[in-house]
C-alpha cells in the first residue's frame, strides 16, 4: 500500500528539514514569538478598525465571551462532550486497526486480497458518509463516533501494518530459530521493533479525530466545540466562535503533547523523529 508511508515520510521529513513540526533546540519561549506576534497584529487592527468587530472580533471581546462561557459552565460542557466523543471513537478504532494492521503485516496474502477494498475505503472522506451515518445510527451520539471511527482508522492501521511489515526478518528468524513460538515471537521482537510506526499513527489518528468530530457536531449535534460554532454562527456571535475555535486548539496541543511525553516512555530505545521530534 502506497499510502501507509505518506504521513511517516511527510512527518520526518518535516521534522529534518525544519519544517511546520516542533523543534526543541527553539525553546519555548521561541515558540511563542509568533503566537505573541500574531495576537499584537490582532489587537492592534481591532484598537484602529482596521475591520469590522463582526467579521474579527477584538481580543478583549474574546476574552470576556470566553470568561462569560467558563464561568457559566458552558465551555466545559462542551469540552466534556467532545472529548467523551473522541475518547470513545478513537478507542473503537485502535481496536480495530491495530489488530487487523498486525494480521495483514504477518498474513501478506490477506493483504493482497484486502487491499482494493481498504484503498477504496481510505479516499472516502469520513464526513461524505455522514449523511447515510445518520440514516443507519440516528442524529444521536452513534452516528458521531461512526464518524471519528473512519477518521482514525486508517492512519493507526496503516502505519501498524508499514511498522509490522518492516520488522527485521533475521530477527524473526532467530527467534524461531531458539524455539519462541509466534506470539512469543511478536511480544518480543516484532511489537517492539513497529512499536514507533504504531504511535506515529496512534498521534496521527487522535488528531484526525479532532478533525472530523467538529465537522460531524456542525451538521448534527446539541452539545460539543462544534455545536457551540454552529449556535453561534446561528446567532451571529462571532467572538464565540473564535473561543470555541481556540478551545480546539488547545485541546490538540495538550493531547498530542501528552502522547508525545507517553510515546516517548514507552518507546524510550528509538529516536521518536517519526513522532515529530528528536530525544
Amino acid at each position: 500500500m502506497a499510502g501507509m508511508e505518506k504521513s511517516q515520510d511527510w512527518i520526518k521529513g518535516a521534522a529534518d528539514d525544519g519544517g511546520l513540526l516542533p523543534c526543541p533546540s527553539l525553546g519555548f519561549a521561541w515558540g511563542l514569538l509568533f503566537p505573541l506576534v500574531a495576537l499584537f497584529l490582532w489587537w492592534g487592527g481591532s484598537a484602529l478598525g482596521l475591520w469590522s468587530p463582526f467579521l474579527l472580533p477584538s481580543p478583549a471581546a474574546v476574552g470576556r465571551a470566553a470568561w462569560r462561557l467558563s464561568a457559566s459552565g458552558e465551555l466545559f460542557r462542551h469540552v466534556g462532550a467532545s472529548a467523551l466523543r473522541i475518547a470513545w471513537g478513537f478507542s473503537l478504532s485502535c481496536l480495530t486497526a491495530f489488530p487487523l494492521g498486525v494480521l495483514l503485516g504477518l498474513r501478506p496474502g490477506l493483504g493482497r486480497l484486502f487491499h482494493p477494498t481498504l484503498e477504496f475505503l481510505r479516499h472516502v472522506p469520513p464526513l461524505a458518509l455522514l449523511p447515510m451515518l445518520i440514516l443507519w445510527f440516528g442524529i444521536g451520539e452513534a452516528s458521531k463516533t461512526a464518524v471519528i471511527v473512519l477518521a482514525t482508522f486508517f492512519p493507526v492501521f496503516l502505519n501498524t501494518l508499514d511498522g509490522v511489515s518492516r520488522c527485521d526478518r533475521k530477527l524473526i528468524e532467530v527467534g524461531r530459530s531458539l524455539g519462541l513460538s509466534e506470539g512469543e515471537r511478536f511480544r518480543r521482537i516484532l511489537f517492539p521493533a513497529s512499536l514507533p510506526s504504531v504511535l506515529t499513527g496512534l498521534r496521527l489518528g487522535l488528531g484526525y479525530s479532532w478533525r472530523a468530530l467538529i465537522g460531524a457536531e456542525l451538521i448534527a449535534a446539541s452539545s460539543g466545540l462544534g455545536y457551540l460554532i454552529h449556535d453561534a454562527q446561528a446567532l451571529s456571535r462571532s467572538e464565540v466562535i473564535v473561543v470555541a475555535i481556540l478551545a480546539m486548539g488547545l485541546l490538540g496541543a495538550l493531547t498530542d503533547e501528552l502522547f508525545f511525553r507517553l510515546a516517548r516512555r514507552l518507546a524510550p530505545w528509538k529516536e521518536l523523529h517519526g513522532l515529530g521530534r528528536g530525544n
